[in-house]
């Protein structure tokens, strides 16, 4: 006599769901295919971003759970992901090797449909996308503890490249190592932004072990595979991908380590209605020279959503100002201030208008 599974119905419920689910995916999928074919004969872009974030601003709309927003956008990050790589796949170059915070920030905003080419450094990306060998890179801007990434910032002022999109990436450190204790831990590799990240914790833990700073954190866990001697402060991805078992978790001083990437390329991002503006700035040190720029702005209700300053390279005592500013650089307030300081002589390099990106919320 056979028992029936209580389960069983309900499993057949799910298991219908599945096959309408397959259809339909592939059903989008050929239209998708249709709308490819009209991109190339109309010589448009294939990649819209404006449109995926219409595509999940309607979805969270249409969401009544209780699945979340979240769950939601991830679920049609890679629907779209797999749609583009039928149309025409999309290469992005980042900071590898693979498993790198960069890496995870690409699969965030690409989806894993995407052809990832890693590269040695951020000029590499940057390289990568001037020469057209990659589409996209995606390269780390500023992080929530240690702050702006300067080589980033520095690369921008002699680069024809443009900012396309922005990306927040919950960063969460994890020691790996094959010691098996934290008292047989005599090496520590890792980005230098992730010892920073990683500060308290280190001083408490392993106030005696050598700290060696490498070109990413993905690097120092290729670095300690085979030394029982040494860690490193990498990701849970790359733990799985190099086979080092994790011997600490969540090892980050904040718990609200955010790290804000940028995607750059060699076209700008149209108008989504929310979006952001990045600038550089070159101006002369005269008294009052910062007050006289920011007047524009404020004259223009244009709102200020970072500033900060970097030396020139060029001339002593020379700066340049770097300025995110809410707005896209096509509205018409934002057109304003350009032309005011362009008449006041000021030299101007807009970086791009991108979509703005939905921080991390807790």
């Amino acid at each position: 006599m056979s028992l029936i599974n209580p389960l069983d119905p309900y499993r057949k419920k799910i298991d219908k769901i599945d096959e309408n689910l397959v259809a339909l995916l592939n059903e989008r999928a050929k239209i998708a295919l249709e709308i490819g074919e009209v991109k190339r004969n109309h010589q448009t872009e294939s990649y819209d971003p404006s449109r995926e974030k219409w595509i999940y601003t309607r979805l969270s709309q249409l969401n009544s759970g209780p699945l979340s927003n979240q769950a939601i956008h991830t679920i049609f990050r890679e629907v779209i992901s797999a749609s583009h790589a039928l149309q025409e796949p999309i290469k992005v170059a980042y900071l590898g090797p693979k498993a790198t915070f960069s890496h995870l920030a690409c699969f965030e905003y690409f989806g894993h449909s995407v052809t990832d080419r890693p590269v040695g450094s951020i000029k590499s990306v940057f390289n990568e996308v001037e020469k057209g060998l990659s589409d996209f890179g995606v390269v780390p801007i500023e992080n929530s503890t240690e702050g702006v990434v300067n080589h980033t910032l520095d690369l921008f002022a002699d680069s024809p490249i443009k900012i396309f999109a922005e990306i927040f990436l919950e960063v969460t450190h994890h020691l790996l190592s094959k010691a098996g204790t934290l008292s047989a831990i005599e090496q520590v590799y890792s980005h230098p932004q992730a010892f920073g990240q990683c500060k308290e914790f280190l001083e408490q833990h392993l106030p005696n072990a050598t700290l060696t700073g490498v070109a990413s954190t993905a690097k120092a866990a290729e670095l300690c595979q085979n030394d029982p001697t040494s860690a490193a402060i990498a990701s849970e991805v790359a733990a799985m991908i190099y086979e080092i078992p994790i011997l600490q978790k969540r090892i980050e001083d904040s718990t609200q380590n955010i790290t804000r990437f940028l995607v750059i390329s060699k076209r700008l991002s149209a108008s989504t209605g929310d979006d952001k503006t990045s600038l550089i700035v070159s101006i002369k040190d005269t008294p009052g020279a910062l007050y006289k720029i920011l007047r524009h702005f404020a004259k223009h209700q244009i709102n200020l959503a970072k500033i900060g300053s970097r030396p020139s390279k060029k001339k002593a005592w020379e700066y340049l100002f770097h300025i995110d500013m809410n707005g896209h650089v096509e509205d018409e307030g934002i057109q304003l201030v350009l032309e005011e300081l362009k008449s006041q002589m000021v030299s101007i390099k807009v970086l791009g208008s991108y979509p703005m990106a939905e921080e991390f919320k807790y």
